[in-house]
């Protein structure tokens, strides 16, 4: 079954590949970017392209969740993954990605007898992150609190342990990264930096250390 996931994991991987290219930093329609990029989706050809990094990564991504966590949190891990690399190539975490998922992950997630817990959860990182970016929403976007229910949602389908590591292993890493740009002199307080691929980060450790 793991096998098959990551045969599976690698396909979904050149889909992923085309939504990272088909979104950018500060597309002057975003209706019309999301129209282009369902038709990229559509003309892509399931053939993982070279070099297969987010192929690679969204097939380990894929079997590590689906044996930790179970094959419920396998939607998770592609959308995460796919979201993860498009904040990283543009800085934003696309509506047309993350709202859709809502529905789809609380659908995913029915089997786990867990739903319940999973709304409470997301509802209350979401809820968590709209503070963080009431205080300074210079430091965090409104991506990143629907996001932040996302993670949420699939944390607390699997337990509150699971959630608690999700929800601060994002900010652990971030805080690191920061660190770690600052002593390199790589960057100064002042810069900025896409978070959501800590966050899911943080989600994933979540998901595989909770399961």
């Amino acid at each position: 079954m793991l096998a098959l996931l990551g045969v599976l994991g690698l396909v979904a991987g050149r889909y992923v590949r085309t939504l990272a290219a088909a979104f950018a930093p500060d597309p002057a329609d975003h209706r019309a970017e999301a129209r282009a990029a369902l038709r990229a989706l559509v003309r892509t050809v399931p053939v993982p392209a070279w070099p297969p990094l987010p192929e690679v990564v969204t097939a380990v991504v894929t079997v590590l969740v689906a044996w930790r966590a179970g094959l419920p949190y396998v939607y998770a891990a592609v959308a995460g993954t796919a979201l993860a690399f498009v904040d990283w190539r543009t800085s934003r975490l696309p509506d047309v990605i993350t709202l859709p998922s809502y529905p789809i992950l609380a659908l995913t997630l029915l089997p786990t007898g867990e739903l319940p817990r999973a709304l409470l959860g997301g509802l209350a990182l979401a809820a968590a992150y709209g503070v963080l970016w009431f205080v300074r929403p210079a430091d965090l976007g409104l991506g990143d609190v629907k996001l932040a229910g996302l993670i949420g949602l699939a944390g607390g389908a699997l337990g509150w342990q699971a959630w608690a590591v999700a929800a601060l292993g994002g900010q652990f890493l971030g805080a690191l990264y920061a660190v770690v740009l600052l002593a390199t002199r790589r960057a100064t307080r002042a810069t900025q930096f896409p978070f959501g691929p800590f966050m899911l980060l943080g989600a994933l450790a979540g998901l595989c250390l909770g399961g």
